[in-house]
Protein backbone atom coordinates (compact mmCIF):
# COMPACT_ATOMS: atom_id res chain seq x y z
CA UNK A 1 0.00 0.00 0.00
CA UNK A 2 1.17 3.50 -0.73
CA UNK A 3 0.05 6.40 1.61
CA UNK A 4 0.74 9.63 -0.34
CA UNK A 5 -0.67 13.61 0.14
CA UNK A 6 -3.38 14.94 -1.97
CA UNK A 7 -4.11 18.71 -2.15
CA UNK A 8 -7.26 19.29 0.00
CA UNK A 9 -7.04 23.66 -0.73
CA UNK A 10 -5.29 26.18 -2.34
CA UNK A 11 -1.99 27.40 -0.65
CA UNK A 12 -3.47 29.92 1.57
CA UNK A 13 -1.91 33.54 2.12
CA UNK A 14 -2.34 35.00 5.35
CA UNK A 15 -2.08 38.56 6.34
CA UNK A 16 0.79 38.00 8.92
CA UNK A 17 2.73 36.72 6.00
CA UNK A 18 2.60 32.95 6.87
CA UNK A 19 1.37 30.46 4.25
CA UNK A 20 -0.73 27.14 4.92
CA UNK A 21 -2.15 24.38 3.01
CA UNK A 22 -4.25 21.45 4.45
CA UNK A 23 -3.29 17.45 2.95
CA UNK A 24 -5.47 14.76 2.68
CA UNK A 25 -3.49 11.76 3.73
CA UNK A 26 -4.44 8.90 1.13
CA UNK A 27 -3.25 5.07 1.15
CA UNK A 28 -3.76 4.18 -2.16
CA UNK A 29 -5.66 6.95 -2.90
CA UNK A 30 -8.78 6.60 0.10
CA UNK A 31 -8.51 9.22 2.33
CA UNK A 32 -7.19 8.34 5.99
CA UNK A 33 -6.40 11.15 7.58
CA UNK A 34 -5.37 14.93 6.92
CA UNK A 35 -2.24 16.76 8.06
CA UNK A 36 -1.87 20.79 7.47
CA UNK A 37 1.46 22.51 6.61
CA UNK A 38 2.28 25.89 7.62
CA UNK A 39 5.46 28.41 8.00
CA UNK A 40 6.10 29.57 10.98
CA UNK A 41 4.66 33.35 11.60
CA UNK A 42 7.92 34.49 13.96
CA UNK A 43 10.59 32.71 12.33
CA UNK A 44 8.94 33.62 8.39
CA UNK A 45 9.17 31.83 5.48
CA UNK A 46 12.67 29.61 5.77
CA UNK A 47 10.58 27.60 8.63
CA UNK A 48 7.67 25.46 8.23
CA UNK A 49 5.29 24.05 10.98
CA UNK A 50 3.14 20.91 11.08
CA UNK A 51 0.63 22.39 12.09
CA UNK A 52 -2.20 19.80 12.48
CA UNK A 53 -2.27 15.84 11.87
CA UNK A 54 -4.83 13.36 12.28
CA UNK A 55 -5.60 9.83 11.43
CA UNK A 56 -8.38 8.18 11.23
CA UNK A 57 -9.08 5.61 13.94
CA UNK A 58 -9.00 2.61 12.01
CA UNK A 59 -5.82 3.41 10.39
CA UNK A 60 -3.55 4.44 13.35
CA UNK A 61 -0.54 2.34 14.73
CA UNK A 62 0.55 1.48 10.69
CA UNK A 63 2.90 4.11 9.92
CA UNK A 64 0.53 6.32 7.83
CA UNK A 65 1.08 9.73 10.34
CA UNK A 66 5.10 8.99 9.90
CA UNK A 67 4.69 8.69 6.15
CA UNK A 68 2.37 11.44 5.83
CA UNK A 69 5.26 13.71 7.94
CA UNK A 70 8.46 12.76 5.89
CA UNK A 71 5.96 13.68 2.88
CA UNK A 72 5.03 17.14 4.66
CA UNK A 73 8.91 17.49 4.98
CA UNK A 74 9.86 17.13 0.99
CA UNK A 75 6.95 19.38 0.51
CA UNK A 76 8.63 22.16 3.15
CA UNK A 77 11.78 21.42 1.41
CA UNK A 78 10.16 22.67 -1.99
CA UNK A 79 8.82 25.57 -0.04
CA UNK A 80 12.47 26.44 0.14
CA UNK A 81 12.44 25.75 4.37
CA UNK A 82 15.38 25.16 6.08
CA UNK A 83 13.92 23.69 8.51
CA UNK A 84 10.44 22.21 10.26
CA UNK A 85 8.77 22.54 14.03
CA UNK A 86 5.64 21.15 15.83
CA UNK A 87 4.21 21.80 18.66
CA UNK A 88 3.00 19.13 20.59
CA UNK A 89 0.34 18.71 23.87
CA UNK A 90 2.50 17.08 26.59
CA UNK A 91 0.50 14.20 27.53
CA UNK A 92 0.01 13.24 23.60
CA UNK A 93 3.10 10.67 24.33
CA UNK A 94 2.08 8.97 20.43
CA UNK A 95 2.75 12.35 18.57
CA UNK A 96 5.66 12.72 20.96
CA UNK A 97 7.03 9.33 19.79
CA UNK A 98 6.14 9.77 16.21
CA UNK A 99 8.21 12.97 16.06
CA UNK A 100 11.05 11.65 17.81
CA UNK A 101 11.46 8.56 15.63
CA UNK A 102 11.65 11.11 12.62
CA UNK A 103 14.46 12.37 14.49
CA UNK A 104 12.61 15.81 15.70
CA UNK A 105 14.11 17.26 19.21
CA UNK A 106 12.65 19.30 21.52
CA UNK A 107 13.80 22.96 21.25
CA UNK A 108 11.59 24.66 24.04
CA UNK A 109 8.52 23.59 26.29
CA UNK A 110 5.80 25.60 27.91
CA UNK A 111 5.18 25.68 31.51
CA UNK A 112 2.51 26.42 33.85
CA UNK A 113 1.51 26.79 37.37
CA UNK A 114 -1.98 27.47 38.98
CA UNK A 115 -1.39 30.09 41.56
CA UNK A 116 -3.40 30.27 45.01
CA UNK A 117 -5.11 33.28 46.59
CA UNK A 118 -1.97 34.63 48.97
CA UNK A 119 1.29 36.09 47.32
CA UNK A 120 4.31 34.42 48.56
CA UNK A 121 6.66 36.04 50.79
CA UNK A 122 9.95 37.41 49.32
CA UNK A 123 12.67 36.35 51.51
CA UNK A 124 14.01 38.91 54.27
CA UNK A 125 15.94 42.22 52.58
CA UNK A 126 14.79 41.29 49.34
CA UNK A 127 12.49 43.80 47.21
CA UNK A 128 11.26 44.84 43.78
CA UNK A 129 10.97 48.18 42.43
CA UNK A 130 10.07 49.56 39.02
CA UNK A 131 12.56 49.44 36.35
CA UNK A 132 13.83 53.23 35.10
CA UNK A 133 14.01 53.91 31.61
CA UNK A 134 17.75 54.10 32.02
CA UNK A 135 17.49 50.27 33.19
CA UNK A 136 14.85 49.41 30.30
CA UNK A 137 17.27 50.76 27.25
CA UNK A 138 20.12 48.73 28.70
CA UNK A 139 17.95 45.47 29.24
CA UNK A 140 16.33 45.50 26.12
CA UNK A 141 19.59 45.50 24.19
CA UNK A 142 21.25 42.54 26.08
CA UNK A 143 17.72 40.56 25.85
CA UNK A 144 16.93 40.89 22.52
CA UNK A 145 21.16 39.93 21.27
CA UNK A 146 20.46 36.74 24.04
CA UNK A 147 16.82 36.01 22.77
CA UNK A 148 18.37 35.87 19.35
CA UNK A 149 21.34 34.27 20.15
CA UNK A 150 18.87 30.84 21.78
CA UNK A 151 17.39 30.84 18.46
CA UNK A 152 20.46 30.75 16.60
CA UNK A 153 22.48 28.35 18.70
CA UNK A 154 19.25 25.94 18.01
CA UNK A 155 19.44 25.58 14.43
CA UNK A 156 17.45 28.79 13.07
CA UNK A 157 18.98 30.79 10.65
CA UNK A 158 20.57 33.89 11.94
CA UNK A 159 18.74 36.09 9.86
CA UNK A 160 15.23 34.31 10.58
CA UNK A 161 16.34 34.82 14.71
CA UNK A 162 17.15 38.40 14.79
CA UNK A 163 14.14 39.01 12.77
CA UNK A 164 12.04 37.41 15.50
CA UNK A 165 13.92 39.12 18.00
CA UNK A 166 13.34 42.48 16.88
CA UNK A 167 9.47 41.80 16.15
CA UNK A 168 8.47 40.25 19.79
CA UNK A 169 9.36 43.51 21.06
CA UNK A 170 7.91 45.44 18.31
CA UNK A 171 4.57 43.21 18.98
CA UNK A 172 4.85 42.97 22.61
CA UNK A 173 5.99 46.26 23.51
CA UNK A 174 4.87 49.21 21.18
CA UNK A 175 5.45 51.67 23.75
CA UNK A 176 8.73 50.64 25.03
CA UNK A 177 8.78 50.54 29.11
CA UNK A 178 5.31 52.50 29.07
CA UNK A 179 3.56 49.51 27.33
CA UNK A 180 0.04 49.14 28.94
CA UNK A 181 0.17 45.83 31.12
CA UNK A 182 3.85 44.64 30.87
CA UNK A 183 5.36 44.77 34.16
CA UNK A 184 9.49 45.68 34.64
CA UNK A 185 11.21 44.97 37.51
CA UNK A 186 14.34 45.15 39.49
CA UNK A 187 15.28 43.00 42.36
CA UNK A 188 17.09 44.61 45.09
CA UNK A 189 18.35 42.40 48.36
CA UNK A 190 20.59 44.24 51.05
CA UNK A 191 20.41 47.42 48.53
CA UNK A 192 22.02 45.88 45.79
CA UNK A 193 20.62 45.12 42.88
CA UNK A 194 20.25 41.00 41.64
CA UNK A 195 18.16 40.66 38.91
CA UNK A 196 15.20 41.52 36.24
CA UNK A 197 11.81 40.23 35.74
CA UNK A 198 9.70 40.68 32.78
CA UNK A 199 5.94 39.70 33.30
CA UNK A 200 3.09 40.42 30.82
CA UNK A 201 -0.74 39.87 32.06
CA UNK A 202 -2.49 38.49 29.84
CA UNK A 203 -6.41 38.36 29.36
CA UNK A 204 -6.73 34.61 31.30
CA UNK A 205 -2.99 34.74 33.03
CA UNK A 206 0.01 36.22 33.20
CA UNK A 207 3.49 35.09 31.35
CA UNK A 208 7.06 35.47 32.31
CA UNK A 209 8.95 36.22 29.49
CA UNK A 210 12.63 37.06 30.95
CA UNK A 211 13.52 35.98 34.71
CA UNK A 212 17.30 37.28 35.10
CA UNK A 213 19.78 37.17 37.96
CA UNK A 214 22.45 39.08 37.35
CA UNK A 215 25.72 37.00 36.32
CA UNK A 216 27.55 38.28 39.42
CA UNK A 217 24.81 37.22 42.09
CA UNK A 218 23.72 34.26 40.74
CA UNK A 219 23.63 30.53 41.90
CA UNK A 220 22.39 32.27 45.16
CA UNK A 221 18.67 31.68 44.80
CA UNK A 222 17.72 35.00 43.71
CA UNK A 223 16.14 33.69 40.57
CA UNK A 224 13.52 31.48 42.92
CA UNK A 225 12.98 35.65 44.32
CA UNK A 226 12.05 36.45 41.08
CA UNK A 227 9.73 33.95 40.25
CA UNK A 228 8.37 34.64 43.69
CA UNK A 229 8.04 37.94 42.44
CA UNK A 230 6.50 37.23 39.73
CA UNK A 231 3.33 35.09 41.12
CA UNK A 232 3.00 38.10 43.55
CA UNK A 233 2.84 40.21 40.68
CA UNK A 234 0.46 37.86 38.87
CA UNK A 235 -2.11 37.37 42.06
CA UNK A 236 -1.88 41.06 42.74
CA UNK A 237 -3.34 41.67 39.23
CA UNK A 238 -5.97 38.40 39.55
CA UNK A 239 -4.25 35.86 36.84
CA UNK A 240 -4.85 32.31 38.91
CA UNK A 241 -2.56 30.66 36.07
CA UNK A 242 1.10 31.95 35.60
CA UNK A 243 2.96 30.52 32.55
CA UNK A 244 7.01 30.81 30.76
CA UNK A 245 9.03 29.38 28.10
CA UNK A 246 12.19 27.56 28.85
CA UNK A 247 14.90 26.21 26.13
CA UNK A 248 15.52 22.52 26.48
CA UNK A 249 19.36 22.30 27.98
CA UNK A 250 18.67 24.94 30.64
CA UNK A 251 18.58 22.41 33.22
CA UNK A 252 19.03 24.73 36.29
CA UNK A 253 16.10 27.24 34.91
CA UNK A 254 14.22 23.64 34.41
CA UNK A 255 14.73 22.25 38.00
CA UNK A 256 14.15 25.47 39.37
CA UNK A 257 10.60 25.78 37.52
CA UNK A 258 9.77 22.37 38.29
CA UNK A 259 11.03 22.85 42.45
CA UNK A 260 8.13 25.62 42.30
CA UNK A 261 5.51 23.38 41.27
CA UNK A 262 5.45 23.86 37.37
CA UNK A 263 4.01 21.77 34.77
CA UNK A 264 4.67 20.93 31.41
CA UNK A 265 1.92 21.75 29.13
CA UNK A 266 3.36 21.31 25.62
CA UNK A 267 6.60 20.61 24.03
CA UNK A 268 7.85 22.49 20.90
CA UNK A 269 9.94 20.21 18.76
CA UNK A 270 12.07 20.82 15.11
CA UNK A 271 13.96 19.26 12.48
CA UNK A 272 16.48 20.86 10.32
CA UNK A 273 15.84 19.76 6.48
CA UNK A 274 19.14 20.22 5.13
Amino acid sequence: MTTTLRPAEPLRQHPDGTRSRRYAVCVNSRPVGEIRLGTSPSLGDSVARVLDLRIAEPDRRRGRGTVAVLAAEEVARGWGCVQIETVVPAAAEAALGLFGVLGYTERNRRMEKRLGATPPELPADSHARPMTGAEFDAWREVESEHFARMWIDRGVPEAAARAKARSVHVRLLPDGLATDRMLFSVLEHAGSRMGTLWVALEEEMAFVFDVRTDEAHRGRGHGRTLMLLAERQAIGAGRAVLGLNVFAGETPAERLYASLGYATVTRSLSKPLI
